[in-house]
């Protein structure tokens, strides 16, 4: 492991510590807009979203959205985005940041009743990909490449 380690700092990544909390789930802390936030890491979801409620918390511009969101039980959401946040995990950011915006009182409901703080969002599929991700699940660790300018 110590090998993967070396190769993934030479070839920039950066290494973000993930905590596994009571439901399985993997939760990071991040900041949008300079405003720290706890999110769950989740490979299935295919945008990163922030709760509606949150949207004057990180300093989001939303606008409407044609799009339904669905996940965790819960189908046809009325989303709103918020295009070019600032989103920075641990050492790793990106100025062209891209949000869905909706209700996650069900994801947060679901996270109570198995004794799991609140979340603020969900660090989806999309910054994965942005960052070429890499999830070492027994250690973990995310590791992030940085984005080139």
């Amino acid at each position: 492991m110590k090998a993967i380690k070396k190769t993934l700092k030479k070839k920039g990544y950066i290494k973000i510590k993930l905590k596994k909390i009571a439901t399985n789930h993997l939760e990071l802390k991040a900041k949008i807009n300079n405003v720290k936030g706890r999110f769950i890491l989740d490979t299935g979801a295919s945008n990163s979203c922030v709760g509606l409620d949150l949207v004057d918390h990180f300093n989001l511009l939303a606008t409407e959205s044609e799009t339904k969101a669905a996940g965790a039980g819960a189908i046809d959401m009325e989303t709103q985005q918020s295009e070019n946040n600032l989103l920075k995990i641990g050492d790793w950011k990106t100025k062209s940041f891209h949000l869905v915006l909706f209700d996650l009182q069900h994801v947060n409901t679901a996270l109570e009743q198995h004794n799991a703080k609140k979340v603020d969002g969900i660090i989806g599929a999309d910054i994965l990909e942005k960052g070429a991700a890499f999830i070492d699940y027994a250690n973990k660790v995310l590791y992030l490449k940085k984005v080139k300018k």
